[in-house]
């Protein structure tokens, strides 16, 4: 099965190992013609790795017209195109061989597909050569009917280490925000949505969310307990601009069976513009639960 021992502890604390067995079934390490054809509609692909010479670990936002992230074997992807020269990973991009997780997520559908593996520098962008490939169902994922194609370019990145009063008001208002995740040689980049104020800002370096029931798998808490660090992406979806944090995450399992990530904030880089896509407004998950 394709879980590591971070993993397991999970999925042994909550009592899911059979299910997560059954589940686990679905994930594969090869493109299928249906997953091929989801990707080259997509506008935008979510990369999520550590950079090597800081450690730390990072989601990053790539977009282009679609086909620009397309199918070029049975267990690799070609993107056209790569994080802007001011994103951290921009630089871990261009050393072959990086673990890499990435998320393609489509509002208009609500569909998300993700693909896990090793990327390597291309002419055009770079290559990822699959390890892990499978879908998600489309619980807590708000629906944003169209788009359109702005030309803006992203603005200079504003960088600290903990965030500013109007950033905790950003995340304070989210309903969707991508989280990447590492463990011993691989990467994992995946989603979280709610209602707006899902994610509570406990401080200006301190983030907090509920983990909502979801496949039973645990790929993310699980290389959380491996690893603790972590990589949050925030956008701004008619804007276009990109709040990206890093630093780690612990998850707290409380007697009632909910549990709750704790999310410490040790870098933050701020891009205005740095998406030229503009979605219309969200038509929220009907699951989404409630905000306690």
């Amino acid at each position: 099965m394709p879980y590591h021992s971070g993993a397991r502890a999970v999925q042994d604390r909550v009592g899911v190992r059979e299910l997560a067995d059954h589940v686990g079934r679905s994930i594969g390490n090869g493109l299928r013609p249906v997953a091929a054809a989801f990707l080259e509609l997509q506008p935008m692909l979510v990369l999520g790795a550590a950079d090597p010479e800081s450690g730390r670990v990072w989601a990053s936002l790539v977009t282009g017209e679609p086909g620009f992230v397309r199918a070029t074997g049975p267990r690799q992807i070609s993107v056209a195109g790569e994080p802007s020269a001011g994103d951290p990973l921009a630089a871990a991009l261009t050393v072959a061989g990086t673990p890499v997780g990435t998320i393609a997520l489509d509002p208009r559908t609500r569909r998300r597909m993700r693909l896990n593996g090793r990327s390597r520098p291309t002419p055009r962008g770079l290559a990822i050569e699959a390890d892990q490939v499978f879908s998600n169902c489309p619980k807590y994922l708000q629906r944003r009917e169209s788009y359109e194609t702005v030309g803006r370019s992203p603005g200079e990145p504003l960088r600290g280490s903990e965030l500013g009063a109007a950033q905790e008001e950003f995340v304070s208002a989210a309903d969707t925000f991508f989280l990447a995740t590492v463990h011993g040689d691989g990467a994992d980049a995946s989603h979280r949505g709610g209602n707006p104020g899902f994610v509570r800002v406990d401080g200006p370096s301190e983030l907090s969310w509920r983990d909502y029931p979801g496949n039973s798998m645990f790929l993310t808490l699980g290389n959380l307990t491996a690893d603790p660090r972590a990589g949050l992406l925030f956008l701004d979806w008619e804007t276009g601009a990109a709040l990206q944090l890093s630093g780690t995450a612990r998850t707290e399992f409380g007697p009632d069976g909910t549990r709750t990530v704790r999310f410490t904030v040790e870098a933050v880089v701020d891009t205005p513009g740095a998406s030229p896509l503009s979605w219309s407004p969200p038509e929220y998950s009907p699951v989404n639960p409630p905000l306690s």
